[in-house]
């Protein structure tokens, strides 16, 4: 008697098992796609990527700028050691210089500045930032102070600038504080307009008429903001019954609303006010050849919160006036109120109230 044949059992696709398991669909034997022809993809599994990918690019962006930044910083050697230069003292000191070079600057934006046709530099504004354990102190210098110069006998102190450059400035500085200067910093007309109009000018509250020919300048009382023009005119005047004493107030009142302005949100997250910003100030600013980027921006953080209330902010205490056939007018500092004002910073240490005057 023939036997019978049991039915044959389909071939099992392995690839079709293979994919439903994948998908997740439970008949192991099911061929084809699943249900409405749509295969589902593993797509959160890209997202790490994309993020990790995104964040690269954006440090590369940061680092990047940075250099880019730093390299267009103007650099000079400024702190060099000579002969009897006092030791390194506590805590960080910057001489901050406006100078009152017109390099850069057109035939007719000289005339629209009234900043004349001197060749060369001189300075026109001076200021010592000290910040550290004892506290962040800005003083003024008053350019017409009268001071030994190393090698050239007394003068003023914007003399040293002249006969010597940065340096001999530097050494003439140290030599009458007895602090060790750390950094420097300095900005010509031209820098200084074109900071300002970066962020689209600086608000300066005017006490009183102000008008000055010379530096170009006519303003009313009241509130208001200033363009490039303007705030150089504001800072450069001496039309006034202190002369240079009111000028150096004037310049400590717009660094404090310069810098208010450009480190606030509203500058550094708009690109169309921080990019300029940022391009005017590196390629205007010289600084020593051992600072960069990162140095000048721990400074101007230092100067937005002294100059905002968090610290001291003082002109160098006076103690009379004189006059010179080689130097003319000027002005002596008082020794005792101006060897405590230095004394402290020299030691890192608060500032006398007796020491500061305005």
């Amino acid at each position: 008697m023939a036997r019978s044949r049991p039915a044959p059992v389909p071939e099992e696709d392995p690839y079709a098992r293979q994919g439903d398991q994948l998908h997740g669909y439970g008949d192991p034997y099911r061929q084809g796609p699943p249900p409405g022809g749509r295969v589902r993809r593993p797509h959160g599994r890209r997202w790490p990527k994309v993020v990790g990918g995104l964040l690269a690019l954006v440090l590369v962006l940061i680092v990047g700028g940075y250099f880019f930044f730093d390299a267009r910083l103007k650099r000079e050697q400024v702190l060099v050691d000579y002969a009897g230069r006092v030791a390194d003292t506590p805590g960080t000191n910057w001489l901050i210089v406006g100078s009152d070079s017109r390099a850069g600057l057109t035939r007719e934006q000289r005339h629209k500045l009234a900043t004349g046709k001197a060749a060369g530099r001189r300075t026109d504004s001076m200021m010592l930032l000290h910040y550290g354990a004892g506290g962040t102190t800005l003083v003024s210098l008053p350019r017409d102070s009268y001071l030994p110069i190393p090698g050239h006998g007394s003068n003023k102190l914007n003399a040293a600038f002249a006969f010597g450059g940065p340096k001999l400035l530097v050494r003439t500085l140290e030599g009458a504080t007895g602090v060790h200067i750390d950094h420097y910093a300095e900005i010509g007309f031209g820098g200084f307009v074109g900071v300002v109009d970066a962020i689209g000018g600086v608000d300066i509250c005017v006490k009183k008429p102000m008008k000055d020919p010379k530096a170009g300048l006519d303003l009313q009382p009241g509130c208001q903001t200033l363009d490039g023009g303007k705030a150089l005119g504001y800072v450069r005047t001496r039309a006034s019954a202190r002369a240079d004493l009111d000028r150096v107030e004037h310049q400590r009142q717009f660094f404090g609303a310069l810098m208010k302005k450009s480190t606030s949100p509203g500058t550094l997250l708009n690109p169309m006010a921080s990019i300029p910003l940022a391009m005017n100030a590196t390629s205007n600013f010289l600084v020593d050849d051992g600072d960069h980027l990162y140095d000048l921006a721990r400074m101007m953080w230092a100067m937005r919160g002294v100059t905002g209330g968090d610290g001291v902010t003082t002109t160098v205490p006076i103690g009379g006036a004189g006059s010179s056939p080689v130097a003319g007018a000027y002005i002596t500092w008082n020794r005792t109120l101006a060897g405590q004002l230095f004394g402290a910073l020299k030691d890192d240490q608060p500032v006398p109230r007796s020491a500061v005057t305005k």
